[in-house]
């Protein structure tokens, strides 16, 4: 009960406050837009850069940890394809969203605020290793397999480098990446540049908290539910599973590093499912469902574990 007052309410409050106000027009129609740019681009980008900065590479960089929740991620996107296939008989890009809709947890905008709450500047980490491995297994492979069809004729090398352009090119994997780099040649960061990193960062956690709130209350479900339905299950229920089975292997479960992975596979569907999907006009209602049911649930699951976890 503890962790739910302390760590799962104020992050799920955010949310809600985001919603609401999105929902009684308290903000414009740009807001939602405006909100997200601001943390993609700066908030998150400036939070990650300067954590990872001043961490110690050997901190951040933990194999065992990068290739058991890989394993996590790959399981379940693998499950989602086959879900669809076997609902719909969908295609191949169809069931590589559904794939990315179970699996592509929300590790950015909720999964960073909710370790940071919960663990504190040690969570930080292990939370940004995930949404690399997140982002290079849903993003480039799903996106990858959806151009195969959608794009048929390019050729799998070219398909696969656009794919992983759009990764190298996104702010949040480019600035760890750019952190990671930075501690590893010793960079010190000025005192200025460091107060300024402190002070955009401490708006990243809330902002991007916010923006999840007025994304939903944008959105409706109309159609899809089955599948989405069944993303969802494997997305909040499957995934936490299956890296609470294969995390032992790689990392303890008791350290911070090992309760953040099985934290970060338990968040919901990542609002990137529904960007996909807008995108290819493909599966977009389901798929909105999904981001949207997954979410509602996860206020349930995600407090559940973090009891289970025994935060406080």
């Amino acid at each position: 009960m503890q962790a739910i007052l302390n760590v799962a309410f104020p992050i799920f409050g955010v949310i809600l406050a985001g919603y609401l106000a999105g929902r009684w027009r308290i903000l414009g129609a740009e807001a939602t837009t405006a909100l997200n740019a601001f943390v993609s681009y700066f908030a998150l980008p400036v939070l990650f850069f300067g954590t990872l900065a001043r961490t110690p590479v050997h901190s951040v960089l933990d194999p065992g940890l990068t290739l058991g929740f890989g394993l996590a991620v790959v399981a379940t996107f693998a499950v989602g394809m086959v879900s669809t296939r076997l609902a719909s008989r969908g295609g191949l890009a169809a069931m590589s969203l559904q794939g990315i809709a179970a699996s592509w947890g929300n590790v950015g905008y909720m999964g960073v605020p909710i370790c940071l709450a919960a663990f504190g500047e040690a969570g930080l980490p292990p939370a940004m290793l995930t949404v690399i491995v997140t982002a290079i297994l849903a993003m480039v492979f799903g996106v990858m397999l959806i151009e195969l069809e959608v794009a048929a004729g390019h050729g799998p090398l070219k398909t696969f480098l656009r794919a992983a352009f759009n990764v190298a090119r996104n702010p949040l994997p480019l600035s760890i990446m750019l952190g990671i780099a930075a501690s590893a040649i010793g960079v010190p960061v000025p005192t200025p540049l460091e107060k300024w990193i402190d002070l955009l960062g401490a708006a990243a956690a809330p902002c991007a908290l916010f923006a999840i709130g007025l994304f939903l209350s944008d959105k409706s479900i109309k159609s899809g539910l089955a599948e989405a339905g069944l993303a969802t299950i494997i997305k909040l229920l499957l995934q936490p599973l299956l890296a609470a089975f294969i995390l032992p292997f790689f990392v303890d479960l008791r350290s911070v590093p090992g309760q953040v992975a099985l934290l970060m596979a338990a968040l919901p569907t990542a609002a990137n499912a529904f960007v996909l999907a807008k995108q290819f006009n493909i599966s977009v209602e389901r798929n909105t469902a999904a981001v949207l049911l997954s979410t509602a649930f996860s206020v349930i699951t995600v407090s559940a574990l973090l009891v289970w976890l025994g935060v406080s």
